[in-house]
């Protein structure tokens, strides 16, 4: 299937590594000009290079979402590099785990900042150039906790939730003017986040982290993790041409793992 992203621009928030990276290389792997943001320049010029290497466009920006200046310094490294926005991606990284109890107002405002207004301050902000073209793709990266909390997982849970409203009440504001918005929710996707909850559950629980692994293993029906690149495929197909009439939506890829319908 011929995606239809050819020469888009797009900006992939968080990928340095893990989903985001996964996410920007399927992007480049359709002929799309990509952005990569983050916090280590080295990590991201080596990922740059290794796209470029594979027949790929991309540049990076060295960003972090917990500066206040975050939203106009995107902005302007769009207009600088990219030209313009055809496609955002955000995803930011997971906040800390830790029961509900733990979440003292100072960790609540301080990763509500990065994880919610941030990323609708920089939506609202390159949404104009999107209307306008009449083209636009808006690609929100959640958490299965949204429909089904994880236990030690209370942050997240609460502020990837807050973008759930958000993203539905946008979604039914700009679909006239050809710009889609949905979120992809992941499941057990093996990345390097993965490994850090699991030794954070590991050792909260007194087990080792091939036993915490395997139990949650046990709990999907595929019978095992999901793959970086399974995950990025759904990503870039929600961003495509073809996928015009799919907005307002929530796409989980958890290898049947949600209990709910």
């Amino acid at each position: 299937m011929d995606l239809g992203i050819s020469a888009k621009r797009a900006l992939v928030l968080a990928s340095s590594r893990g989903l985001g990276l996964g996410i920007a290389r399927a992007l480049a792997a359709e002929g799309a000009h990509v952005l990569l943001c983050g916090r280590s320049a080295d990590r991201l010029a080596a990922n740059v290079a290794a796209i470029e290497a594979e027949g790929g466009r991309a540049d990076y920006v060295v960003a972090d979402l917990t500066d206040a200046d975050f939203v106009p310094a995107m902005v302007e490294a769009v207009a600088e590099k990219l030209g313009g926005i055809d496609i955002l991606v955000n995803n930011t990284g997971g906040p800390t785990p830790g029961t509900a109890e733990e979440m003292t107002p100072e960790k609540l405002d301080g990763f509500f900042q990065s994880m919610v207004v941030r990323v609708i301050a920089l939506t609202n902000a390159l949404l104009p150039q999107m209307k306008a073209q009449g083209f636009g793709r808006i690609l929100t990266v959640a958490s299965s906790g949204v429909f089904e909390p994880i236990p030690n997982l209370a942050l997240s849970n609460t502020l990837r939730s807050a973008l759930v409203g958000w993203n539905k009440t946008l979604a039914t504001e700009v679909a006239g003017f050809g710009v889609t918005a949905n979120m992809l929710l992941p499941g057990r996707i093996h990345t390097d986040r993965i490994d850090e909850l699991d030794g954070a559950n590991a050792a909260r629980s007194g087990r080792s982290v091939e036993e915490v692994r395997a139990a949650s293993v046990k709990t999907i029906p595929a019978g095992r993790l999901g793959r970086v690149e399974e995950f990025a495929a759904a990503a870039a197909f929600l961003c495509s041409v073809p996928a015009s009439y799919v907005t307002g939506t929530m796409l989980r890829v958890d290898g049947g793992a949600a209990r709910s319908i």
